[in-house]
């Protein structure tokens, strides 16, 4: 039950133990019902013994005489179940009357099952009848002196017993099922209801993470008040070291460019000197250095605070724009088909560096048309969400594998004709990294390269 959910562990331990106690109170139950409907019956057969024992004890009455029918009709209905008998025991000859019930039957003697006699003198037991029935008897050793000695027995059907003890098992087993339900709904309830607000704390974080919110707000109970407090702690002291980190890189940006600066301003004045322009050349590669590793330092700081979401479609469509706008001169076609569902789990700023660098590079290298795709990839497997495809294809020259590989590391360059650092590419891959996605490089259907991009999704 490890992986389970606290709800599920909650629900299974009350049910498990909501059945236990009900399944040991009704067997409680059942067997003190049988006990008392056994005791009821036993008085029932103890009076007509004693009615019995009576009319052994009369004097002066003849021995052949039939006894009366103890006002139980059924003593008089052959084979009924309901049956009396009376054994004389002095006598080797051993006399027996019985109930007309009995007809030329005997009834088994609880002596001779092993019954032991009670404190009131009487043997109970369980037998069984002339029909194979099952017979609840009472009999009593009477001792009358010199009138002799007798086995006095009644029997009655104990299917009575049975069938009202399984009756009331029964509507027993009915009642405490609908109190079982009635006891499991009850739990279901408590559980959500003590469970909801952990369940506000999850919905809470998930808009945290979604950028709708910035901390955990609201009252929440004394148990989860202090889970909320060190979230929120956690979210500050997150955000503060970010800020720090930003600052601590703009401090360090500044600190280079300047000494920099004094090296490409005192090599210049000496350009006509091999040495100053070897020291501009490596000035250059310093430069360029250190804005691909603020850059990186940068996007890494950023990527530790807590996710927000963009809007995919939107952004793509103001970057298509600007494109049109810086390569007008071109008469380049750039066309976007984004899907208006799709979302960044990430910054819009990052989103934006991201795509604008590949396809900055589409327009310097197409000869006359940019074709961007965005679209939503179910997750492939559980545990991993939906991930953002993001396609630039162009009709330039495109590029071998070899070339390819060679503009994927840091700072390499195919054409010096061609604005820019070379940084942007390795940006990319390094920015796509950081989120977990990655920049795959291959033909394009139109002719060129096709930069394909792949990041989180929501």
């Amino acid at each position: 039950m490890g992986g389970s959910s606290l709800a599920t562990r909650l629900f299974v331990s009350a049910t498990a133990w909501v059945v236990v106690i009900l399944a040991i109170t009704g067997v409680i139950l059942s067997s003190v019902y049988r006990d008392a409907t056994e005791r009821a019956f036993d008085r029932r057969l103890n009076l007509y013994l004693r009615t019995l024992i009576a009319e052994v004890a009369t004097p002066d009455e003849p021995a052949d005489r039939q006894f009366q029918s103890l006002g139980e009709p059924l003593f008089d209905l052959p084979l009924s179940g309901w049956y009396w008998q009376i054994t004389r025991t002095d006598t080797e000859k051993g006399e027996t009357r019985a109930s007309r019930s009995l007809w030329d039957k005997k009834l088994p003697k609880l002596e001779e099952h092993g019954a032991e006699l009670t404190a009131a003198g009487v043997r109970l037991g369980y037998v069984d009848g002339p029909e194979g029935q099952s017979l609840r008897v009472v009999e009593r050793p009477v001792d009358l002196g010199v009138d002799g000695k007798f086995l006095v027995s009644v029997a009655g059907d104990a299917t009575e017993i049975f069938d009202e003890t399984r009756s009331f098992d029964y509507y027993l087993g009915g009642t405490f099922a609908a109190l079982g339900i009635v006891l499991l709904l009850t739990t279901i309830f408590q559980v959500r209801y003590g469970l909801a607000p952990l369940k506000r704390i999850s919905d809470a974080i998930a808009d945290i993470r979604s950028g709708r919110a910035e901390r955990l707000e609201g009252r929440f109970p004394v148990e989860i008040a202090p889970l909320a407090r060190e979230t929120n702690a956690l979210i500050d002291a997150n955000r503060e070291i970010v800020e720090r980190s930003r600052t601590h890189v703009g401090n360090l940006a500044h600190a280079i460019k300047t000494p920099l600066s004094v090296i490409v301003n005192e090599a210049a004045a000496h350009a006509a000197d091999p040495f100053a322009s070897k020291v501009l050349e490596q000035a250059d590669v310093m430069r360029d250095q250190v804005a691909h590793h603020l850059e990186r330092a940068r996007i890494a700081a950023r990527a530790t605070i807590v996710s927000t979401i963009t809007d995919v479609a939107p952004a793509i469509e103001a970057l298509r724009r600007t494109m049109e706008k810086i390569h007008r001169d071109r008469d380049l076609s750039i066309e976007a088909k984004a899907d208006p569902a799709a979302r960044f789990r990430g910054e819009r700023q990052d989103l934006e560096e991201m795509v604008g660098n590949l396809v900055d590079n589409a327009c310097k290298w197409a000869a006359s048309q940019v074709f961007i795709e965005v679209s939503v990839v179910p997750p492939e497997a559980s545990g991993v969400g939906p991930r953002l495809r993001i396609v630039v294809d162009d009709d330039g020259r495109g590029l071998s594998e070899a070339e390819r590989a060679q503009v994927s590391r840091r700072g390499q360059r195919l054409d010096e004709s061609k604005p820019g650092s070379g940084l942007g590419l390795s940006i990319v891959t390094d920015l796509a990294g950081l989120y977990g996605g990655k920049l795959v490089l291959s033909d394009a259907p139109i002719g060129g390269l096709r930069a394909e991009l792949v990041l989180p999704a929501v």
